[in-house]
């Protein structure tokens, strides 16, 4: 088993500086490191160093990917004679909400799925709800207007923002109800081969990601958690494992969660 990472832009046998901490926590616990060049990737040039070993099987760890440049990825490695943890597919079955809120339907807000042709606004309209969350199938507008809007007029002010600030929306429009969830409860927790990781030893996991963890079948992924004001917890995103950033975790829990399950 051997990690994947993002090189420096200008020096591709180098890792990119964000990651490096993970690196070396990984090292530590006896785990190798390759680089791939993520706009060598886009080129269908990427090389990967250190060359993985025939068999060898790779997890990315690095910035999300749309999907063709994943399968790039996927290819590059398997040119290697090596292997993914994740397929194309499973890549795409935890990083596009689509695929898996019908999975957890009942532990996370109602979510219903546009393109960016429908006619947002009446169908808004019908929904009848109060406030509205909107995202594409990945993320959501972080800057500008915002994500949340108060009147189906808006959605097509947030769409135009989406665009301008994002480039493009990546599969479509998702429009989730907005809840009344606690301010500062919100947790992030891996699930790896079907068991699930809180960001510390003294924390218990939720019931409600352990559900997760039997219902989506997936060999790494994220769950985050946040506490609504009646005392429920809920799912508000699940991601690719590969792709989540460590929100709340530190480089060594990370790593010692991959090195526990690797002496099993």
């Amino acid at each position: 088993m051997r990690f994947l990472f993002p090189s420096d832009y200008f020096n591709p046998k180098q890792v990119d500086e964000a990651y490096s901490e993970q690196v070396g926590c990984l090292q530590n616990v006896g785990f190798e490191a390759s680089t791939i060049s993520l706009e060598a990737l886009a080129l269908r040039s990427a090389k990967i160093f250190p060359v993985p070993k025939p068999g060898e099987t790779l997890i990315y760890r690095g910035w999300m990917l749309a999907p063709n440049d994943y399968s790039r990825l996927v290819e590059a490695v398997r040119n290697t004679d090596a292997d993914v943890l994740t397929s194309d597919d499973e890549y795409l079955a935890t990083h596009y909400l689509p695929n898996w809120y019908p999975l957890i339907r009942d532990l996370t807000p109602e979510t219903h799925f546009f393109s960016i042709e429908d006619d947002l606004e009446r169908q808004l309209g019908e929904l009848g709800w109060n406030r509205f969350f909107i995202k594409d199938y990945v993320k959501s507008l972080k800057t500008s207007v915002g994500s949340m809007i108060d009147e189906p007029s808006a959605i097509r002010t947030v769409v135009a923002e989406m665009q301008k600030f994002r480039g493009n929306i990546e599969g479509g429009i998702c429009v989730r109800q907005v809840e009344d969830f606690v301010a500062e409860t919100e947790r992030r927790y891996f699930v790896v081969y079907g068991r699930a990781f809180a960001a510390s030893t003294s924390e218990d996991v939720p019931e409600i990601v352990e559900e997760c963890a039997k219902r989506i079948n997936s060999q790494f992924f994220s769950v985050d958690v946040v506490e609504r004001t009646d005392g429920c917890e809920r799912v508000v995103e699940v991601g690719d494992g590969q792709v989540s950033d460590l929100v709340g975790w530190t480089a060594e829990r990370f790593a010692t969660v991959w090195a526990e399950y690797r002496q099993q």
